[in-house]
């Protein structure tokens, strides 16, 4: 499994009017580790807790999506956030099994 992901933002994040991350951006996730984690419920994130997802994102993110910037986040791309972290937090047992060969 990859520690790495990306995903690319559909909408332009804007705060006070101003554009400030471009729609079209790729933004890299890495997989959290137990201190990035840390303050967070695990349940709260796997049922896509804007709140959590909110502060985990600068922690994994690049370019770093402060806290303020997630909360501008169009909902599409928070929830290509979240399944990118959900992911990382499901064990191998819960995932589906790859039939590619």
């Amino acid at each position: 499994m990859t520690a790495i992901r990306t995903f690319t933002l559909d909408d332009p994040i804007t705060i006070a009017g101003e554009e400030k991350i471009a729609a079209g951006t790729v933004i890299t996730v890495r997989k959290p580790g137990s201190g990035e984690l840390r303050g967070l419920a695990l349940n709260s994130l796997i049922n896509l807790d804007v709140a959590s997802l909110e502060t985990l994102a600068p922690r994994i993110t690049s370019p770093t999506i402060h806290k303020p910037f997630a909360a501008a986040m169009a909902p599409n791309d928070m929830l290509q956030f979240g399944t990118e972290v959900i992911d990382f937090l499901l064990p191998k047992a819960a995932k589906p099994v790859s039939h590619d060969a």
